[in-house]
């Protein structure tokens, strides 16, 4: 979607909707994933599936594909968690992974209705079993503290992908 591309990832609960909202709100393009690319599906193959499990949370390949391709945008922000990541994480010009500490994250999956992921308890063990072994996240991302306001948090990764685009020659 844009001249440069950016993922921001991070385990439930680090604050990539909130990210997302603001970077809109800024005038970014910005995507939120887990609504507008996820659906449950086989994260080898991409054939859909019943049910909702973290471990089938995956977005549309080809659709990433498309809008990273599209170039109408300065720069995107493509916002979420997506189990099959590894199929497209190569195509953005900079990975931001979310981190909060567990206090932080507990606290704000405290604020979560049960009907939102995160909301049980079955699921709040899994985030933070993902939180401890960081195994569902791109292991090379920059990191980013999530722990600060929403605000500060983007402001980070907006300096931070202008560091990235000035070392690859270009301007947004």
């Amino acid at each position: 979607m844009g001249m440069r591309n950016y993922l921001i990832e991070g385990v439930s609960g680090t604050g990539k909707t909130s990210v997302c909202k603001e970077l809109q709100r800024r005038g970014y393009y910005a995507i939120n994933g887990d609504t507008e690319l996820a659906y449950q599906g086989d994260p080898e193959t991409g054939k859909p599936t019943d049910g909702l499990t973290h471990e089938h949370h995956i977005w549309h390949v080809d659709r990433v594909k498309a809008l990273v391709a599209n170039r109408h945008e300065a720069v995107a922000f493509f916002c979420g968690g997506s189990r099959n990541f590894s199929k497209f994480v190569d195509l953005f010009d900079g990975v931001f992974v979310l981190e909060v500490d567990l206090d932080t994250l507990n606290r704000r999956l405290d604020e979560r209705t049960e009907n939102e992921w995160g909301g049980k308890q079955t699921e709040r063990e899994l985030i933070a079993r993902l939180h401890q072994t960081k195994e569902d996240i791109p292991k090379n991302g920059i990191l980013i503290d999530a722990t600060a306001p929403t605000a500060h948090v983007v402001d980070e990764i907006v300096r931070k992908a202008k560091q990235i685009n000035s070392h690859n020659a270009g301007a947004w």
